[in-house]
């Protein structure tokens, strides 16, 4: 298989410190991540400032905030993502982002990031996806909130403008996620049905665990997101379903020994362990002549001897010569 693609997502967990923001691109590097993840966002390209009930979130993380405030507090400055960029090349590990619009996507193309994520809430948004897609930059979108139906005309969205270089993450939008609600059987059934286009598929993980990203590679996944922090006591928006530089760096390490353990279809032995394997041999002394039985000959190891599949033709017959205890039984001491 080939490597899974490792996605630290910084999100809000900068805190509105750019040096912090900078430590998180250093730490993602040291942990084993392949690549960081940001946002590009204003509070007014996500949404308007109203104060109406239907503007305002009930429960989780966020309770009582309005979406207006929730999103000045926890975007990234479009002024940084240039020089954050800048310092990920330098360090040797890509930074890209989530546009949330068109203006989102013409500055990434300004600094020149080198893939584009949809997130699960503009997933069905398809003017945004055909935008983002129209660059010919790898395509990978969360699906947490679209039926199916929306899915498949996300991916072909992004084939209308023809970009085939599709990625759909599986996706539970709970801020945290219950691993009890991850379903990822889905991530089988979605190789099944997209990978037929050439899509493939991944994980966006916004549990505390780092079980779900081992179950994930194991059913197939090329893609784990998930979101990383330096220390949750630092807070941020997003730093109740962050892993921290220890977690993260335990999960790299679980996801990379998975793929060696799924490693590829194998069917060969093992010549040197087959030695230990059963065969047949005398285990009471037997006269020439004598009758073979089940208390003079057994399926025991080493392997020097008959396969065991002879052990039942071979009851009855008898012996071509005397045979000794310890004897491996060969084809020619049976007459």
């Amino acid at each position: 298989m080939s490597k899974v693609f490792i996605i630290a997502e910084m999100s809000a967990n900068h805190c509105g410190n750019k040096q912090l923001a900078k430590g998180i691109i250093k730490a993602a590097k040291e942990v084993g991540a392949d690549a960081v993840k940001i946002q590009t966002y204003t509070a007014d390209t996500l949404t308007i400032n109203c104060h109406n009930t239907e503007f305002r979130l009930n429960g989780g993380l966020w309770d009582g905030k309005y979406l207006y405030d929730l999103y000045s507090e926890a975007y990234t400055p479009w002024e940084w993502q240039r020089e954050l960029k800048d310092y990920a090349d330098e360090l040797g590990i890509p930074l890209f982002s989530t546009p949330f619009d068109t203006t989102a996507v013409d500055f990434l193309e300004t600094i020149n990031v080198p893939l584009y994520k949809i997130a699960s809430f503009e997933a069905y948004d398809y003017h945004l996806i055909k935008y983002a897609a129209q660059h010919g930059k790898p395509m990978i979108i969360s699906t947490g909130i679209s039926s199916l139906d929306e899915i498949q005309e996300a991916v072909d969205s992004c084939l209308s403008v023809g970009n085939k270089d599709i990625t759909l993450l599986k996706c539970t939008s709970a801020y945290p996620s219950k691993v009890e609600d991850m379903n990822l059987l889905t991530i089988q059934d979605m190789r099944d049905r997209f990978g037929p286009q050439g899509v493939k598929v991944g994980l966006s993980d916004h549990s505390m665990s780092i079980v779900p990203p081992i179950v994930a590679v194991s059913m197939g996944a090329s893609v784990i997101e998930k979101h990383f922090t330096l220390d949750r006591s630092l807070g941020g928006a997003d730093s109740g379903f962050s892993l921290n530089k220890e977690e993260f760096s335990a999960m790299v390490k679980a996801v990379r020994e998975t793929e060696k353990a799924i490693g590829k279809v194998d069917y060969t032995v093992n010549e040197q362990n087959r030695q230990l394997g059963r065969s047949l041999y005398v285990v009471k002394e037997i006269k020439q002549g004598e009758e073979f039985t089940s208390e003079n000959i057994r399926s025991i190891r080493p392997s020097k001897g008959l396969h065991p599949r002879y052990y039942e033709k071979i009851i009855g017959k008898r012996a071509r010569r005397d045979l000794t205890l310890g004897t491996p039984l060969q084809q020619e001491d049976i007459l």
